[in-house]
């Protein structure tokens, strides 16, 4: 909003004021204008520098926006205007509207208001620029924990692959060992039967050797009785 003041609202003294700058301002008509069309803006701030009563003319299409191009322009850090309390707008030849009035304080407030609001959409940016970075490093961070739930559920079948490896080569080890077992069971039962066998030999050879020993005795009485008969017969003769 800009600050207008209409002649009948104010003070006597300051309605003085502002003829006097109005006059002060007249003969320097052509040079607003040709700054205006020069410019192309729908008018400008119009004033006489309070120190050194040069003409100042601030282009721009409203107030606010050729108090606020001039704030952001060099000339304002290199040559500062020093603008009085009241200062005019002047519209474009072309344009019928009659010069405002403007109050300086406002133009400053509203500087400082465009101001803010500039630092504030500069901030969201940054926030905005800082959201979209945390949002790919979600999705980075997203890729990343896929990929580590991905290796994990491969991870666990791979377990399960050697744990399932695992107990079929527990259950071949068992069978292996009741093998085995059932191996020993039967060299102790043909241990056994070799042993019987080996008794059974001994058994046998010790009868034939008893055997033959009787036979032997039977055999040598079988002969002592025939000598004896002989003898006998020889004797008859």
């Amino acid at each position: 909003m800009v600050g207008c003041a209409s002649h009948s609202l104010m003070h006597a003294t300051q309605s003085a004021a502002i003829r006097d700058r109005e006059r002060g301002l007249a003969p320097h008509a052509d040079a607003i204008q040709a700054t205006v069309s020069e410019s192309g803006t729908v008018g400008a701030l119009a004033f006489l520098d309070a120190r050194d009563g040069r003409l100042v003319v601030l282009p721009g299409d409203s107030p606010a926006d050729a108090w606020a191009r001039y704030a952001a322009s060099p000339e304002s850090k290199s040559r500062p205007a020093s603008a009085p309390e009241v200062v005019t707008f002047v519209y474009r030849k072309d344009i019928a509207k009659a010069p405002e009035t403007v109050v300086q304080s406002v133009l400053l407030q509203q500087q400082a208001h465009l101001t803010a609001v500039a630092t504030l959409a500069t901030e969201l940016r940054r926030i905005e620029d800082r959201l979209d970075l945390v949002q790919r490093e979600l999705a980075v961070t997203k890729q990343d924990t896929d990929k580590a739930v991905a290796d994990m559920r491969a991870l666990v079948e791979d377990v399960t692959a050697v744990r399932k490896f695992m107990l079929q080569t527990a259950q071949l080890g068992w069978l292996n060992h009741e093998q085995t077992l059932e191996n020993a069971t039967g060299i102790r039962r043909m241990a056994a039967t070799s042993q019987e066998l080996a008794a059974s030999s001994a058994k046998l050879e010790d009868a034939l050797r008893q055997l033959s020993e009787n036979l032997a005795g039977q055999l040598k009485a079988l002969a002592a009785r025939l000598d004896a008969i002989q003898g006998k017969i020889q004797n008859l003769h």
